[in-house]
């Protein structure tokens, strides 16, 4: 772990070891449960290297399951992503991989033994009812108070009609939403978590993995710590918002008797220029400002895959960051600056010129090719060389020639020399102008003798210029991708105005027509590559034979430093 990264996950270790020391646990066991119903997001990457790392470090087990208890939301297709993504980052489950609909039976049977005990019954209010009568939190200045509910009328029927009840609703006897069993704790708590919660509700919907077998499916709170329970889980390592959940989690565990994990609370990872809300991603997608939840620009996981990120720059980012209990906003410019630190490390250089000017050599034999070797990593001497051709016309960046230059410009301009990368030095004698008076070509002569790049007679050049010989320039697609919106906080506006209005309207710049080194055509979905002088890129999978697409994954400027000095 590099020295400048602080010891992270503290206060969990610290539970973690006094609980192996005083004897409440002999061994360590986590999980991941993700529900099933969304691609995961770098919030959940969070989750599941914390959980991951902690059984690691302690030689202990992870388990991966899935919370599959609404049919309605969930499908095969987010449990194979979700496998998939998880895989990606690490993680590695082997044969703990589990789902609480294998739990379902025995779900079932506690169910039936907490009515036998007199603590759950059948309700038959409507949703809507239901949620009125458990109470909303008022208010009062600065005091928020929350008035006692109102008892269910059928919270006193005896365990005799309750099971039989339930049982007919396990049957199928009643339409969806029609009764519900719920937990009889306490209608006056002042956590509504524990004010008779849902246990199990009717839906007459078909389930991914056991079809159309239940019409009756347990509540997230229901199966959840039931679920830890039956797999052995010692720590169930969750986000803040399931806090008060936890007295409903403790509660049903001490009600059955059973094995009861200790649920440890750490504050959701959240980053600036981003949200992670399902609902808001997939308005976005919806309205036509991202192109689906894998976009490059969406924080999924399937999404900065896609962009280029690495699993090692994840890694390292949640390393630095480590955990809390106290909400906070990390700053996306550090998981750009873990992201650059893993990427200068391991990327290949390559040249690309992304908007073409072409320049003439007027005095290079005309069907001459030279092969220069071009160093593929200056961070890593194994990575060797390649062989880049060049040829009298090359393309070069618009960019990087200024017909009349402004002052601090030290590129091509005429009468002036610069140094082409691997090659020659250079010099601008002519410009060919179209019709409207926009440059198209440059025309330069060349040194024969500083081949190479440098000249015999110690003289200096101010500039170095990448290029493509365009005898041997691929064509390519490049898509630069920012931030999706255009401030820290999306949702920072103004009182009924709509954070629609801070999407960034430049978030995604398709440049067509980029000319790129012959070593760039045939290349695979998801290698990565730093673009000499224009950034980190990664292939993506909309590429096709003969047209490489590259998704800029990040530029070469680290804005972290800057971020650091404002601190």
């Amino acid at each position: 772990m590099p020295s400048d990264v602080t010891e992270p996950v503290d206060f969990i270790r610290e539970i973690i070891r006094d609980d192996l020391q005083t004897g409440r646990f002999d061994r360590v066991h986590t999980r991941f449960p993700p529900e099933p119903n969304a691609y995961l997001h770098i919030g959940h990457a969070q989750a599941i290297l914390l959980s991951y790392g902690i059984a690691q470090e302690f030689g202990g087990k992870f388990n991966l399951r899935f919370d599959d208890t609404n049919p309605e939301k969930e499908s095969l297709e987010y449990v194979e992503a979700i496998k998939h993504d998880a895989r990606w980052l690490g993680a590695d489950w082997e044969d703990r991989e589990f789902y609480a609909s294998d739990y379902f039976e025995q779900l079932y049977r506690w169910a039936e033994e907490l009515i036998r005990k007199g603590v759950a019954y059948v309700c038959d209010l409507s949703p809507e009812e239901l949620s009125q009568t458990r109470g909303q939190p008022i208010r009062d200045g600065d005091r928020v108070i929350t008035p006692p509910g109102v008892e269910s009328p059928y919270r006193n029927r005896s365990v005799e009609k309750n099971l039989d009840l339930f049982r007919r609703m396990r049957a199928g006897e009643f339409p969806t939403g029609a009764k519900t069993l719920r937990a009889k704790i306490d209608m006056a708590h002042p956590n509504l978590n524990m004010r008779d919660p849902v246990m199990y509700r009717i839906l007459h919907a078909c389930h991914h993995r056991t079809g159309d077998a239940w019409c009756i499916y347990p509540s997230y709170d229901w199966a959840h710590g039931q679920s830890d329970s039956i797999e052995g889980i010692t720590h169930s390592i969750c986000t803040l918002e399931f806090e008060n959940h936890r007295p409903l989690y403790d509660w049903f565990l001490d009600q059955l008797g059973v094995h009861h994990p200790r649920q440890i609370e750490f504050a959701r990872l959240n980053l600036t220029y981003t949200m992670t809300s399902k609902r808001r991603l997939l308005r976005l997608v919806q309205e036509g400002h991202a192109r689906g939840l894998d976009d490059p620009r969406v924080p999924t996981i399937a999404g900065i895959r896609r962009r280029g990120y690495t699993p090692e720059a994840i890694a390292d980012f949640v390393r630095r960051i480590g955990v809390s209990k106290s909400e906070s906003v990390r700053e996306i410019e550090l998981l750009e600056h873990c992201l650059r630190d893993d990427l200068n490390r391991r990327a290949p250089r390559r040249m690309a010129v992304l908007e073409p000017l072409k320049l003439v050599i007027t005095n290079y034999p005309e069907g001459k090719v030279d092969q220069f070797d071009a160093v593929n990593n200056p961070e890593d001497p194994a990575y060797g060389t390649r062989r880049v051709p060049f040829s009298r016309e090359i393309w070069i960046e618009r960019e990087d020639f200024m017909e009349s230059p402004v002052s601090g410009f030290f590129r091509l301009a005429p009468g002036r020399e610069v140094r082409l990368r691997y090659a020659y030095l250079v010099k601008c004698v002519d410009v060919v102008k179209d019709g409207s008076g926009r440059v198209v070509e440059v025309r330069c002569t060349y040194d024969p003798v500083t081949r190479g790049g440098d000249a015999p007679d110690g003289r200096k050049v101010k500039a170095t210029l990448h290029w493509v010989s365009a005898r041997h320039a691929v064509d390519g697609e490049v898509r630069l991708y920012d931030r999706l919106f255009t401030v820290s906080d999306p949702l920072d506006v103004p009182e009924g105005e709509d954070w629609i209005a801070n999407v960034n309207p430049s978030s995604l710049v398709v440049l067509t027509g980029c000319k790129l080194e012959p070593s760039l055509a045939e290349v695979e979905p998801g290698e990565r590559f730093q673009f000499e002088r224009k950034g980190y890129f990664c292939v993506d999978p909309d590429s096709r034979p003969g047209v490489p697409v590259f998704n800029r994954t990040t530029t070469l400027r680290d804005t972290w430093a800057k971020v650091q000095g404002r601190a």
